[in-house]
Protein backbone atom coordinates (compact mmCIF):
# COMPACT_ATOMS: atom_id res chain seq x y z
CA UNK A 1 0.00 0.00 0.00
CA UNK A 2 1.52 3.24 -0.82
CA UNK A 3 2.60 5.57 1.79
CA UNK A 4 -0.04 8.27 3.22
CA UNK A 5 0.19 12.00 1.72
CA UNK A 6 1.75 14.06 4.21
CA UNK A 7 0.43 16.56 6.78
CA UNK A 8 -1.15 19.84 4.75
CA UNK A 9 0.12 21.99 7.18
CA UNK A 10 1.80 22.69 10.93
CA UNK A 11 -0.58 24.24 13.52
CA UNK A 12 1.18 27.65 13.93
CA UNK A 13 1.68 26.79 17.98
CA UNK A 14 4.60 27.48 20.67
CA UNK A 15 6.85 24.50 21.13
CA UNK A 16 6.01 22.29 23.52
CA UNK A 17 8.07 21.43 26.55
CA UNK A 18 7.29 18.78 29.31
CA UNK A 19 5.27 20.21 32.42
CA UNK A 20 7.38 21.02 35.48
CA UNK A 21 7.81 18.11 38.22
CA UNK A 22 5.86 19.75 40.12
CA UNK A 23 2.63 20.45 37.51
CA UNK A 24 3.26 17.05 35.74
CA UNK A 25 -0.48 14.29 35.89
CA UNK A 26 0.71 11.19 37.99
CA UNK A 27 -0.29 7.56 36.91
CA UNK A 28 -2.81 5.51 38.35
CA UNK A 29 -1.31 1.70 38.57
CA UNK A 30 -2.89 -1.38 37.87
CA UNK A 31 -6.41 0.07 36.80
CA UNK A 32 -8.80 -2.31 35.71
CA UNK A 33 -9.70 -1.82 32.22
CA UNK A 34 -13.12 -3.07 32.71
CA UNK A 35 -13.89 0.16 34.36
CA UNK A 36 -13.17 2.09 31.48
CA UNK A 37 -14.33 -0.02 28.87
CA UNK A 38 -18.27 -0.64 28.47
CA UNK A 39 -18.17 -3.94 28.13
CA UNK A 40 -16.66 -3.62 31.29
CA UNK A 41 -14.19 -6.67 30.42
CA UNK A 42 -10.33 -6.72 30.44
CA UNK A 43 -7.07 -6.97 32.87
CA UNK A 44 -5.24 -3.80 34.39
CA UNK A 45 -2.98 -1.13 32.37
CA UNK A 46 0.20 -0.69 34.11
CA UNK A 47 -0.38 2.76 34.33
CA UNK A 48 -3.38 5.32 33.50
CA UNK A 49 -3.19 9.21 33.17
CA UNK A 50 -5.53 11.27 33.04
CA UNK A 51 -4.57 14.09 30.12
CA UNK A 52 -5.92 17.19 29.64
CA UNK A 53 -4.06 18.41 26.78
CA UNK A 54 -0.53 18.50 24.67
CA UNK A 55 1.79 18.96 27.59
CA UNK A 56 0.12 16.06 29.50
CA UNK A 57 -0.13 14.15 26.45
CA UNK A 58 3.77 14.65 25.76
CA UNK A 59 3.91 13.48 29.74
CA UNK A 60 2.69 10.54 29.84
CA UNK A 61 4.80 9.83 26.03
CA UNK A 62 7.68 10.51 27.55
CA UNK A 63 6.82 8.39 30.41
CA UNK A 64 6.15 5.75 28.49
CA UNK A 65 9.39 5.77 25.99
CA UNK A 66 11.85 6.42 29.38
CA UNK A 67 10.03 2.65 30.35
CA UNK A 68 10.32 1.01 27.49
CA UNK A 69 6.44 0.41 27.58
CA UNK A 70 3.62 0.79 24.78
CA UNK A 71 1.39 3.08 24.86
CA UNK A 72 -2.28 2.87 24.04
CA UNK A 73 -4.84 5.86 23.52
CA UNK A 74 -8.48 5.45 25.38
CA UNK A 75 -11.62 7.76 24.81
CA UNK A 76 -15.03 6.38 26.18
CA UNK A 77 -13.93 2.51 25.79
CA UNK A 78 -17.07 1.66 23.86
CA UNK A 79 -15.15 0.23 20.70
CA UNK A 80 -12.33 -2.32 22.46
CA UNK A 81 -12.14 -5.65 23.51
CA UNK A 82 -9.37 -5.88 26.26
CA UNK A 83 -7.18 -9.16 27.01
CA UNK A 84 -8.17 -10.83 30.37
CA UNK A 85 -4.35 -10.21 31.72
CA UNK A 86 -4.71 -6.03 30.63
CA UNK A 87 -2.44 -4.10 29.07
CA UNK A 88 1.24 -4.18 30.13
CA UNK A 89 1.51 -0.20 29.14
CA UNK A 90 0.96 3.70 29.77
CA UNK A 91 -2.91 4.02 28.80
CA UNK A 92 -3.65 7.71 27.91
CA UNK A 93 -7.15 8.55 28.90
CA UNK A 94 -8.47 11.92 27.20
CA UNK A 95 -10.39 14.82 28.75
CA UNK A 96 -9.93 17.67 26.88
CA UNK A 97 -13.62 19.10 26.84
CA UNK A 98 -13.33 22.26 25.02
CA UNK A 99 -16.01 23.27 22.45
CA UNK A 100 -15.12 26.42 20.57
CA UNK A 101 -17.46 27.79 17.33
CA UNK A 102 -16.35 29.72 14.71
CA UNK A 103 -18.10 31.66 11.71
CA UNK A 104 -17.38 30.68 8.23
CA UNK A 105 -17.67 31.17 4.95
CA UNK A 106 -21.54 31.46 3.58
CA UNK A 107 -23.56 29.38 6.26
CA UNK A 108 -20.84 27.07 7.53
CA UNK A 109 -20.19 26.79 10.92
CA UNK A 110 -16.23 25.47 12.28
CA UNK A 111 -17.14 23.48 15.52
CA UNK A 112 -13.61 22.63 17.19
CA UNK A 113 -13.89 19.86 20.01
CA UNK A 114 -11.36 18.60 22.17
CA UNK A 115 -10.39 15.02 21.99
CA UNK A 116 -12.66 14.01 25.45
CA UNK A 117 -15.52 15.06 24.41
CA UNK A 118 -18.19 12.76 24.15
CA UNK A 119 -19.26 12.22 21.15
CA UNK A 120 -23.22 12.43 21.53
CA UNK A 121 -22.74 15.40 23.44
CA UNK A 122 -21.18 17.04 20.99
CA UNK A 123 -23.86 15.96 18.52
CA UNK A 124 -26.41 17.52 20.84
CA UNK A 125 -24.79 20.62 21.36
CA UNK A 126 -24.73 21.01 17.53
CA UNK A 127 -28.32 20.41 17.89
CA UNK A 128 -29.41 22.57 19.60
CA UNK A 129 -27.34 25.69 17.84
CA UNK A 130 -29.49 24.80 14.67
CA UNK A 131 -25.56 23.93 13.06
CA UNK A 132 -26.80 20.54 10.78
CA UNK A 133 -24.53 17.92 9.46
CA UNK A 134 -24.06 15.61 12.58
CA UNK A 135 -27.43 14.83 13.64
CA UNK A 136 -27.83 11.61 12.08
CA UNK A 137 -24.55 10.24 14.34
CA UNK A 138 -26.89 11.30 17.79
CA UNK A 139 -26.24 8.09 19.90
CA UNK A 140 -22.73 7.03 19.21
CA UNK A 141 -20.85 6.11 21.99
CA UNK A 142 -16.91 7.35 22.31
CA UNK A 143 -15.55 10.60 22.09
CA UNK A 144 -14.89 13.49 19.47
CA UNK A 145 -10.84 12.37 19.28
CA UNK A 146 -11.78 8.62 18.33
CA UNK A 147 -14.47 9.58 15.63
CA UNK A 148 -11.87 10.33 12.81
CA UNK A 149 -10.09 6.91 13.63
CA UNK A 150 -12.75 4.87 11.86
CA UNK A 151 -14.99 7.69 10.30
CA UNK A 152 -17.79 7.01 12.46
CA UNK A 153 -21.23 6.54 10.63
CA UNK A 154 -24.73 5.59 11.00
CA UNK A 155 -28.17 6.36 8.96
CA UNK A 156 -27.01 8.12 5.91
CA UNK A 157 -24.24 9.93 7.48
CA UNK A 158 -20.34 9.87 8.11
CA UNK A 159 -18.19 11.70 9.58
CA UNK A 160 -16.31 12.22 6.38
CA UNK A 161 -19.22 14.10 5.27
CA UNK A 162 -18.23 17.54 7.74
CA UNK A 163 -14.74 16.71 8.98
CA UNK A 164 -12.61 19.57 7.55
CA UNK A 165 -9.41 18.90 9.81
CA UNK A 166 -7.96 16.99 12.90
CA UNK A 167 -5.08 18.68 15.48
CA UNK A 168 -2.69 15.74 16.47
CA UNK A 169 0.24 15.31 18.31
CA UNK A 170 2.93 13.63 16.67
CA UNK A 171 4.43 10.92 18.34
CA UNK A 172 7.93 10.65 17.23
CA UNK A 173 8.70 14.84 16.69
CA UNK A 174 6.26 15.99 19.28
CA UNK A 175 4.79 18.95 16.68
CA UNK A 176 1.14 19.52 16.50
CA UNK A 177 0.23 18.98 13.41
CA UNK A 178 -3.23 19.92 11.58
CA UNK A 179 -4.53 16.72 9.13
CA UNK A 180 -6.78 17.81 6.60
CA UNK A 181 -9.86 15.41 6.29
CA UNK A 182 -8.54 14.72 2.78
CA UNK A 183 -5.21 13.91 4.30
CA UNK A 184 -6.68 11.27 6.84
CA UNK A 185 -7.62 8.46 3.98
CA UNK A 186 -11.20 8.55 5.51
CA UNK A 187 -13.18 5.04 4.18
CA UNK A 188 -15.91 2.94 5.56
CA UNK A 189 -14.99 2.62 9.29
CA UNK A 190 -11.63 2.97 7.92
CA UNK A 191 -8.33 6.08 7.80
CA UNK A 192 -4.91 6.00 7.49
CA UNK A 193 -5.05 6.22 11.28
CA UNK A 194 -6.31 2.38 11.40
CA UNK A 195 -3.53 1.15 8.71
CA UNK A 196 -0.23 3.25 7.77
CA UNK A 197 -0.48 6.16 10.28
CA UNK A 198 -1.61 4.15 13.58
CA UNK A 199 0.59 4.89 16.74
CA UNK A 200 1.91 7.75 14.93
CA UNK A 201 -0.42 10.26 15.90
CA UNK A 202 -2.23 11.39 19.18
CA UNK A 203 -5.54 12.86 17.90
CA UNK A 204 -5.87 16.45 20.55
CA UNK A 205 -8.95 18.33 18.57
CA UNK A 206 -11.12 17.84 15.69
CA UNK A 207 -12.75 20.65 13.86
CA UNK A 208 -15.90 19.86 11.56
CA UNK A 209 -18.01 22.06 8.99
CA UNK A 210 -21.43 22.56 9.81
CA UNK A 211 -24.47 24.04 8.24
CA UNK A 212 -26.43 26.88 10.37
CA UNK A 213 -30.02 26.17 9.95
CA UNK A 214 -28.91 23.78 7.64
CA UNK A 215 -31.51 21.24 6.71
CA UNK A 216 -31.56 18.11 8.47
CA UNK A 217 -30.19 14.34 6.24
CA UNK A 218 -32.81 11.99 5.91
CA UNK A 219 -31.44 9.46 3.42
CA UNK A 220 -31.43 6.03 5.81
CA UNK A 221 -34.85 4.52 4.73
CA UNK A 222 -35.19 3.35 8.20
CA UNK A 223 -34.57 6.68 9.66
CA UNK A 224 -37.27 8.21 6.87
CA UNK A 225 -39.94 5.98 7.75
CA UNK A 226 -39.58 6.85 11.89
CA UNK A 227 -39.38 10.37 11.12
CA UNK A 228 -42.90 10.96 9.85
CA UNK A 229 -42.45 13.91 7.97
CA UNK A 230 -41.12 15.68 4.98
CA UNK A 231 -38.76 18.40 6.32
CA UNK A 232 -37.43 17.67 9.75
CA UNK A 233 -35.93 19.75 11.98
CA UNK A 234 -32.84 18.50 13.35
CA UNK A 235 -33.99 18.22 16.58
CA UNK A 236 -36.86 15.60 15.08
CA UNK A 237 -34.23 13.58 13.35
CA UNK A 238 -32.18 13.33 16.69
CA UNK A 239 -34.86 12.43 18.67
CA UNK A 240 -35.78 9.53 15.99
CA UNK A 241 -32.36 8.42 15.87
CA UNK A 242 -31.99 7.86 19.32
CA UNK A 243 -35.36 6.37 19.74
CA UNK A 244 -34.14 3.77 16.95
CA UNK A 245 -31.15 3.06 18.54
CA UNK A 246 -32.41 2.58 21.59
CA UNK A 247 -34.68 -0.02 20.84
CA UNK A 248 -32.04 -1.56 19.47
CA UNK A 249 -30.41 -1.49 22.40
CA UNK A 250 -27.95 0.61 21.25
CA UNK A 251 -27.07 3.34 22.98
CA UNK A 252 -25.64 3.48 26.73
CA UNK A 253 -28.09 2.78 29.00
CA UNK A 254 -27.21 1.70 32.71
CA UNK A 255 -30.65 0.26 33.15
CA UNK A 256 -30.51 -2.28 29.91
CA UNK A 257 -29.26 -5.85 30.17
CA UNK A 258 -27.33 -5.33 27.05
CA UNK A 259 -25.75 -2.66 28.56
CA UNK A 260 -22.03 -4.44 28.74
CA UNK A 261 -21.16 -4.24 24.97
CA UNK A 262 -18.88 -2.88 22.49
CA UNK A 263 -22.02 -1.75 20.16
CA UNK A 264 -21.36 -3.50 16.56
CA UNK A 265 -19.12 -6.13 16.78
CA UNK A 266 -18.88 -6.98 13.26
CA UNK A 267 -18.75 -4.05 10.38
CA UNK A 268 -21.18 -4.41 7.51
CA UNK A 269 -19.15 -6.40 4.48
CA UNK A 270 -18.26 -4.63 1.21
CA UNK A 271 -17.92 -7.15 -1.29
CA UNK A 272 -18.24 -7.58 -5.21
CA UNK A 273 -21.12 -7.67 -7.22
CA UNK A 274 -19.81 -11.29 -8.46
CA UNK A 275 -20.20 -12.32 -5.08
CA UNK A 276 -23.32 -11.18 -4.44
CA UNK A 277 -24.67 -12.71 -7.34
CA UNK A 278 -23.11 -16.20 -5.90
CA UNK A 279 -25.13 -15.58 -2.78
CA UNK A 280 -28.10 -14.74 -4.37
CA UNK A 281 -27.91 -17.88 -6.61
CA UNK A 282 -27.42 -19.69 -3.39
CA UNK A 283 -30.23 -18.13 -0.69
CA UNK A 284 -33.13 -18.91 -3.78
CA UNK A 285 -36.18 -17.31 -2.95
CA UNK A 286 -34.43 -15.96 0.07
CA UNK A 287 -32.56 -13.74 -1.91
CA UNK A 288 -35.68 -11.00 -2.15
CA UNK A 289 -35.09 -10.94 1.66
CA UNK A 290 -31.00 -10.01 1.32
CA UNK A 291 -30.37 -6.48 2.21
CA UNK A 292 -28.24 -4.82 -0.35
CA UNK A 293 -26.46 -1.26 -0.52
CA UNK A 294 -24.64 -0.21 -4.01
CA UNK A 295 -21.30 1.65 -3.30
CA UNK A 296 -19.83 4.25 -5.14
CA UNK A 297 -17.10 2.14 -6.34
CA UNK A 298 -19.38 -0.77 -7.64
CA UNK A 299 -18.85 -2.79 -4.49
CA UNK A 300 -22.27 -4.10 -2.29
CA UNK A 301 -21.93 -3.81 1.10
CA UNK A 302 -24.40 -6.58 2.52
CA UNK A 303 -26.09 -6.47 6.22
CA UNK A 304 -24.03 -8.52 8.97
CA UNK A 305 -26.74 -8.52 11.12
CA UNK A 306 -28.99 -10.39 8.13
CA UNK A 307 -26.08 -12.51 7.73
CA UNK A 308 -25.60 -13.81 11.43
CA UNK A 309 -29.33 -14.46 11.89
CA UNK A 310 -29.53 -16.15 8.68
CA UNK A 311 -26.15 -18.21 9.92
CA UNK A 312 -28.51 -19.45 13.10
CA UNK A 313 -28.02 -17.19 15.93
CA UNK A 314 -31.36 -15.69 17.06
CA UNK A 315 -31.32 -12.35 19.40
CA UNK A 316 -30.54 -13.16 22.92
CA UNK A 317 -28.31 -16.30 21.74
CA UNK A 318 -26.17 -16.98 24.84
CA UNK A 319 -22.41 -19.15 25.14
CA UNK A 320 -21.47 -19.11 28.50
CA UNK A 321 -21.05 -15.49 30.04
CA UNK A 322 -21.16 -14.00 26.57
CA UNK A 323 -24.16 -13.39 24.38
CA UNK A 324 -25.97 -11.62 21.72
CA UNK A 325 -28.22 -8.78 22.81
CA UNK A 326 -31.65 -9.20 22.87
CA UNK A 327 -32.49 -6.60 20.87
CA UNK A 328 -29.72 -6.84 18.00
CA UNK A 329 -27.84 -9.69 16.79
CA UNK A 330 -24.50 -7.23 15.43
CA UNK A 331 -24.02 -6.31 19.42
CA UNK A 332 -21.75 -9.10 21.23
CA UNK A 333 -22.71 -8.63 25.36
CA UNK A 334 -20.89 -9.40 28.61
CA UNK A 335 -23.88 -10.85 30.36
CA UNK A 336 -22.41 -10.86 33.90
CA UNK A 337 -18.76 -11.63 34.74
CA UNK A 338 -17.43 -12.76 31.40
CA UNK A 339 -13.98 -12.62 30.64
CA UNK A 340 -12.35 -11.14 27.18
CA UNK A 341 -12.12 -15.30 26.11
CA UNK A 342 -15.91 -15.75 26.42
CA UNK A 343 -16.33 -12.98 24.17
CA UNK A 344 -13.68 -14.10 22.40
CA UNK A 345 -15.43 -17.72 21.61
CA UNK A 346 -18.43 -16.29 20.77
CA UNK A 347 -17.28 -14.31 18.08
CA UNK A 348 -15.28 -16.90 16.56
CA UNK A 349 -18.30 -19.10 16.39
CA UNK A 350 -20.47 -16.89 14.46
CA UNK A 351 -17.68 -15.95 12.57
CA UNK A 352 -17.09 -19.55 11.40
CA UNK A 353 -20.75 -20.30 10.89
CA UNK A 354 -21.59 -17.02 8.48
CA UNK A 355 -18.21 -17.87 6.38
CA UNK A 356 -19.78 -21.95 6.46
CA UNK A 357 -23.08 -20.80 5.81
CA UNK A 358 -22.11 -17.79 3.25
CA UNK A 359 -18.72 -17.46 2.48
CA UNK A 360 -18.33 -14.54 3.52
CA UNK A 361 -15.73 -13.19 6.25
CA UNK A 362 -16.59 -10.75 8.76
CA UNK A 363 -14.54 -8.38 10.22
CA UNK A 364 -14.68 -7.40 13.88
CA UNK A 365 -15.37 -3.67 14.66
CA UNK A 366 -13.34 -3.39 17.84
CA UNK A 367 -10.37 -2.98 18.28
CA UNK A 368 -8.67 -6.14 20.23
CA UNK A 369 -6.17 -4.59 22.90
CA UNK A 370 -3.30 -6.95 24.81
CA UNK A 371 -3.52 -9.59 23.25
CA UNK A 372 -0.94 -11.67 21.44
CA UNK A 373 -2.13 -13.66 18.45
CA UNK A 374 -3.13 -11.75 15.70
CA UNK A 375 -7.23 -12.41 13.85
CA UNK A 376 -6.54 -15.41 12.49
CA UNK A 377 -5.82 -17.41 15.80
CA UNK A 378 -8.70 -15.33 17.88
CA UNK A 379 -10.87 -15.85 15.10
CA UNK A 380 -9.80 -18.88 13.29
CA UNK A 381 -11.46 -19.96 9.77
CA UNK A 382 -10.88 -23.06 8.37
CA UNK A 383 -8.32 -22.90 5.25
CA UNK A 384 -8.62 -19.05 5.33
CA UNK A 385 -5.50 -17.10 6.32
CA UNK A 386 -6.64 -13.46 7.70
CA UNK A 387 -4.60 -10.29 8.33
CA UNK A 388 -3.07 -9.94 11.99
CA UNK A 389 -5.19 -7.80 14.18
CA UNK A 390 -3.68 -4.11 13.88
CA UNK A 391 -1.56 -3.01 17.16
CA UNK A 392 -3.46 -0.79 20.19
CA UNK A 393 -4.87 2.89 17.89
CA UNK A 394 -6.77 5.73 19.56
CA UNK A 395 -9.89 4.39 19.73
CA UNK A 396 -13.73 5.14 21.17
Amino acid sequence: MPAPPRPSHTVPVEPLHLPDDGDAPLPEEHRPLSELTTLEVGGPARYVFTVLGPADVLHALQFARDRGLPHLVLGGGSNLLVADRGFPGVVLQMADYRLEVEEGEDDAVILTAGAGVPWDELVAFAVTEELAGIECLSGIPGTAGAAPIQNIGAYGQELSDTLLAVDALDVATHEIVRLSAEDCGLGYRSSHFKGAWRDRWVVLAIHLRLRARGAATVRYPELARAVGSDRPSLADVRRTVLAIRRRKAMVLDPRSPDRRSAGSFFVNPIVPPAQVEDLEAALGEEAATLPRYPQPDGRVKLSAAWLIERAGFERGFALGRAGLSSRHTLALINRGAARAEDLIALAALIRRSVHGHFGIILQPEPVFVGFDDGLDRLLPLPGVHALALTPPQEHR
